[in-house]
């Protein structure tokens, strides 16, 4: 007797040992947000600027020494309209120096800037970069950009979305200067760099364009498409950017910055994660079998209609089990309050991805609700090498830090 109640309690002790276990894993992430600045900026990215080997923050005016991520400058930007006239900080080194540059974009001036990183001596002493001008473009209205590798080459181009529908698609790409002798062994030293790149322009298409970029393989050809909040552009076989690229007006959405291409459900075709810039709702729109003529066709779902604004979106392992969350949130005060939802609270969410027989679903989890919100980027990056993903976001509710602490 004695003995079958001990198995019975040695079994009850297992049962919930293991529902324990099951709580545990279901828990969501614990985070430490660490306020660095108010102000409208929108635009941030990480990189190590004073060589360190840690990585910081840049977000418009400043950037943030790690680990304490206190302001320094590095430029001034005028205020427009309610917005800081920047859309956009991507870390690159341009000079090819071996300190961390930053090319920033406007929404409405033509200029593409670069700031040169000052070196050591200039970051301690707090001094502004100095401004650069990258190129021209010529064109207004500019929603966003994107650094991304578009033929392969290992060199990203300067990927540019505009909000206004039938403007031409344009990529810049960088077209570095020859070295003059000695240059190539003096960037080694990090003594100078050779001259800054030009940019060359590259129209896409003339026809459609619209509010929301991505980059991604859709028709599963091996080269990286085009997409925008218009349709689609399909990469030429050959000299991508000699040769007009092919265009596939499949949609017409005012999309998020970027759009995310996926194959979320395994069945070998690259799905489409998108937000309503503008509006409620986060979606993902699936890929099915192609139509008799090729083409593409596409099946909506909404993942949130909870909120609105998510504009800016990211995919990161943040739990550390190999599969990628889906975090976003809300673009606080994208058109200064007078987008449907507008004047509700910023917050941020991630959204584990499951698959289960084939039904692809989304599990979304808190952030935060009441202060932080998206601006136009997301970044993550182990930010104090505890190995996990940690994220950084600027927008009108402040530039923020967030540190995951796990379960």
């Amino acid at each position: 007797m004695k003995c079958s109640q001990s198995l019975v309690l040695l079994l009850a002790g297992l049962v919930i040992a293991l529902g324990n276990c099951h709580v545990l894993a279901e828990k969501p992430l614990a985070w430490d947000i660490r306020l660095l600045a108010i102000d409208s900026n929108e635009g941030i990215d990480l990189a190590d600027f004073n060589r360190d080997g840690q990585l910081d923050v840049v977000a418009g005016r400043n950037w943030y020494a790690a680990p304490d991520f206190t302001p320094r400058p590095v430029r001034s930007i005028e205020d427009w309209n309610g917005y800081v006239q920047s859309n956009g900080d991507y870390a690159y080194d341009v000079d090819g120096d071996g300190w961390m540059d930053v090319i920033a974009g406007s929404f409405i001036p033509t200029e593409v800037h670069w700031y040169r990183n000052p070196g050591a001596r200039s970051l301690e002493l707090g001094k502004l970069w100095e401004k650069k001008l990258l190129v021209d473009t010529a064109a207004s209205s500019n929603e966003g950009q994107l650094l991304a590798d578009l033929n392969g080459d290992g060199q990203p181009e300067w990927v540019v979305n505009s909000w206004k529908k039938n403007s031409p698609v344009l990529v810049w790409q960088f077209a570095q200067p020859a070295l003059p002798a000695g240059a190539e062994s003096a960037r080694v030293t990090g003594q100078a760099g050779p001259a800054a790149p030009t940019l060359k322009k590259v129209v896409i298409n003339e026809q459609g364009n619209g509010h929301g970029l991505g980059v991604g393989d859709l028709d599963g050809d091996g080269r990286v498409d085009l997409l925008c909040g218009a349709g689609w552009y399909q990469q030429p076989a050959d000299k991508p950017f000699e040769t007009e690229w092919t265009y596939h007006a499949d949609w017409e959405f005012s999309a998020s910055l970027p759009v995310l291409v996926r194959d979320l459900n395994g069945d070998g075709r690259n799905d489409v994660i998108l937000g309503a810039g503008h509006n409620f709702g986060l979606f993902w729109w699936e890929q099915g079998l192609p139509a008799d003529n090729g083409k593409l066709t596409w099946t909506k779902h909404t993942i949130d209609d909870r909120y609105s604004q998510p504009h800016a979106l990211l995919l990161v392992d943040l739990d550390g089990d190999g599969q990628d969350e889906l975090v976003t949130g809300k673009r606080y005060y994208a058109h200064n309050g007078k987008d449907p939802g507008g004047e509700m609270p910023p917050c941020m969410y991630y959204y584990e991805i499951e698959l289960q027989n084939s039904k692809v679903t989304f599990r979304r989890h808190t952030i935060d609700e009441g202060r932080v919100g998206c601006g136009l980027q997301i970044r993550s990056a182990d930010l104090n090498g505890d190995g996990r993903q940690d994220l950084a976001v600027a927008g009108k509710s402040g530039t923020y830090v967030m540190f995951n602490r796990g379960r």
